[in-house]
């Protein structure tokens, strides 16, 4: 992990708790992690919102407890403002490659830290993607 201070920690802590089969399938879990404004451009180029996101994570990969699983790496983050941090790293699952890119918001209701925004990218294999 890159960047220092404790909101990055927590936004990194709760970027990981998102990767997990046991949060992605559960929607009280992932209902705690995704802002009420959510937005995520997935590596498809879907456009999701958080209401669509709610339904469809559990089904989706990286959900299964004996299925692939995300690996990340290279995160660093850094706090823009008081509240709000940006995360970047990469993730490969099912030997697809990944930039991904989140922003995480500590709400003012005491609800804690959210994500606000999240982007992948794909990587293609070449030696460009590298």
């Amino acid at each position: 992990m890159g960047g220092d201070g404790e909101a990055v920690a927590e936004a990194v802590a709760h970027e990981m708790q998102l990767m997990s089969p046991g949060v992605r399938t559960s929607r009280v879990l992932t209902d705690r992690l995704l802002d009420p404004d959510f937005v995520e451009v997935g590596a498809s180029g879907r456009r999701w919102d958080r209401r669509a996101m709610l339904a469809a994570l559990p089904e989706m990969e990286g959900g299964a407890e004996d299925g692939p699983r995300y690996e990340p790496s290279g995160m660093t983050g850094v706090e823009l403002a008081p509240g709000v941090v940006h995360l970047t790293y990469e993730t490969v699952i099912g030997g697809r490659r990944a930039r991904r890119s989140s922003i995480w918001r500590r709400s003012d209701d005491g609800s804690g830290w959210r994500m606000y925004y999240h982007q992948a990218t794909p990587v293609p294999d070449t030696p460009e993607g590298a």
